[in-house]
């Protein structure tokens, strides 16, 4: 839909501005025209956008969940009753909290711009560059989220086992990074074909002039 809409738009600018706007006997414009016509694309590409957006807003919602429940359950407990954290000032405590904070933010707006997507109205123009634009902010946050989410988790068991079981969470952090590959696998294509589509050369390449 995307395309037919780069399509639509590259061959308006072809018209006379002033005809652009004009309408036939049955008052229809150029525009009324292009959205009956590709109505089933329309509907294919809305019911497309919906499913993707509700699978990664799952996604957001449990990252989120996770990160935001470990800030205040910091890894070995407050120092009596005033809350401070026992590991406040070791370097991979710091760690811990940014990547922790930065997984919270980047879930968060993950999560509101794939919820944008499903309370879009869906014209014709929106697939233009506001939909695969939200898609590829939501993708990309979530993407980053996923990350700093697992530093975290990998600080958080450092700090708890790199005394005692060195053989243990060495093996374990490494394992960690396995999600973070699925996820890319899966998803970075699909990222890398909106990015390309929304902000590359077109559908008519531009050629250089020397």
């Amino acid at each position: 839909m995307q395309r037919e809409v780069q399509w639509f738009k590259e061959v308006e600018k072809l018209f006379d501005p002033a005809k652009i706007g004009e309408i036939d006997v049955e008052r229809n414009t150029f525009m009324d025209h292009f959205t009956v016509n590709h109505k089933t694309l329309s509907e294919e590409g809305e019911k497309w956008m919906k499913n993707t957006a509700n699978s990664c807003m799952i996604v957001s919602t449990l990252v989120a969940t996770v990160v935001f429940a470990a800030a205040f359950t910091v890894p070995g407990g407050n120092v009596g009753d005033t809350g401070i954290p026992v590991f406040l000032r070791r370097a991979d405590f710091l760690v811990f909290a940014i990547s922790d904070a930065l997984a919270l933010l980047s879930s968060s707006t993950s999560l509101l711009m794939f919820l944008s997507i499903l309370t879009a109205r869906y014209a014709p123009e929106d697939f233009l560059l506001r939909l695969p634009k939200r898609l590829i902010i939501g993708l990309g946050s979530l993407f980053f989220a996923i990350i700093t989410m697992m530093v975290a988790f990998g600080a958080a068991l450092y700090m708890l086992l790199k005394d005692r079981w060195e053989s243990i969470y060495i093996p374990i952090i490494i394992l960690g990074c396995i999600p973070v590959l699925l996820f890319a696998k899966q998803q970075v294509p699909l990222f890398y074909d909106m990015v390309q589509s929304t902000y590359g050369s077109g559908v008519f390449k531009k050629k250089k002039t020397w």
